[in-house]
């Protein structure tokens, strides 16, 4: 029987998971090794009946290029007990590669752990991906799929823009970001919109949602004294995470809840739920402005991957058989700004309880503070006087005194 790699992919997609697979599926075909892809993820991997494809050369060839996955995924997560050696045994797999985030790498890892136990030991490596870019790779290497999502973002969001100066409305955008802001920030950077909310922006106070739609007010009286009534904020739903529960229900937002009373925040536009709070809290300080949502989230995972990730997909894909081929398991591929390809270690970006550690926004870098400081629109001490014509306490929408920032401008 041949030599059997797996490829599975889990979690949400993401633009350049087909031309991972394409470019895996290559490169191993030409060493006449056999591909498997399965579906649904982890779902039926140890079931009687697994659901899998054979890739052969023609399908990889011609999904490389497109958006979505080839191969269905799925969030399922297997339970230890659940293990058992049958398909890999039966397939001669030499190689599991999983394209995913750190749940679907983690889960790797044990199953990795389990096979070796049974005396079957087989390699597994793995392709970070999320639209998120939060995963802990090495500096200015991104995870894949998160500029073609950033790119087909701006394009919304410009679109957005212009629709907020033909109409003289303001926009609230919520985008994706479990933890970190890094596509909220790259969107809205991109697009000069004046206010960006993300969770590391909070980094000397805690965050609530009074201090975001201070922020919001900040930004939007900022502009009525430029003389422009109009704008754009974008937030990254990833606030939510750091947000009290009992501070989420009192909104007064009508949630679903879960099996644990938890409120289902997935069923819910974040967008809607901070538009509405806006305009209650501008309808009390007679502020006349109309402001609509816009949820930025599943529009941006399945499109198709722009130039870049075509050739950083392509590597990474190469770069598994590399690996694979100097002994690497248990480790991540990475392509570093050359183009070069190196291991990273799940055990050296793992806390103590196996959780991957997400990267966040280096809110102190130079690039931050040129965007939030050089881009953004907000009331500060020397807009006080104009801004007495639309509030009555000025320094309590203060960008700087909401995040508890050292103004710049400040003796």
């Amino acid at each position: 029987m041949k030599n059997t790699i797996v490829i599975l992919c889990g979690g949400g997609p993401a633009p350049g998971i087909n031309t991972v697979i394409g470019s895996v599926a290559k490169i191993f075909l030409q060493d006449n090794y056999r591909v498997l892809g399965m579906h649904e993820g982890y779902k039926t991997l140890f079931t009687s009946n697994p659901r899998y494809v054979e890739i052969d050369y023609p399908m990889a060839d011609d999904i490389y290029k497109t958006g979505g996955s080839a191969l269905q995924m799925s969030r399922y997560k297997p339970k230890d007990e659940e293990f058992n050696t049958n398909f890999f045994k039966e397939n001669n797999v030499k190689l599991l590669v999983t394209i995913g985030g750190d749940d679907t790498a983690g889960t790797a890892n044990r199953i990795s752990r389990f096979l070796a136990s049974q005396s079957f030991p087989i390699s597994n490596i793995h392709v970070p991906k999320t639209i998120d870019n939060d995963l802990p790779l090495p500096e200015g290497s991104p995870t894949f799929g998160y500029q073609s999502a950033k790119e087909e973002g701006v394009r919304i969001t410009q679109t957005i823009y212009e629709d907020a100066r033909t109409s003289g409305n303001w926009f609230i955008i919520s985008a994706m970001g479990r933890e970190a802001g890094h596509l909220a920030f790259g969107i809205g950077a991109a697009c000069h919109l004046p206010m960006i909310i993300i969770p590391e922006m909070f980094n000397n106070t805690q965050i609530s949602i009074e201090k975001i739609l201070r922020l919001l007010v900040s930004s939007i009286v900022k502009r009525r004294i430029l003389g422009i009534p109009y704008g754009v904020a974008i937030i990254s739903e990833g606030v939510f995470h750091f947000l009290p529960e009992e501070e989420i229900i009192a909104t007064g937002i009508t949630f679903t809840y879960d099996d644990h009373g938890h409120p289902e925040l997935g069923n819910v536009s974040k967008a809607h739920i901070f538009n509405i709070l806006l305009q209650k809290r501008l309808k009390d300080l007679k502020i006349n402005v109309k402001s609509r949502p816009v949820e930025l989230g599943y529009e941006l995972r399945c499109v198709r991957p722009i130039a870049f990730d075509l050739l950083y997909c392509n590597l990474l894909g190469m770069g598994v058989k590399v690996l694979f081929d100097q002994g690497y398991s248990g480790c991540m591929v990475t392509s570093d700004p050359t183009g070069d390809v190196h291991p990273l270690f799940l055990k050296d970006v793992t806390d103590i309880h196996g959780k991957v550690q997400p990267r966040l926004v280096n809110i102190n870098s130079q690039k931050a503070k040129l965007v939030f400081e050089g881009n953004s629109q907000f009331l500060a001490p020397e807009d006080y006087e104009a801004a007495l014509a639309y509030v009555s306490n000025p320094e309590y929408y203060d960008f700087f005194k909401i995040l508890n920032w050292k103004d710049p401008k400040a003796i």
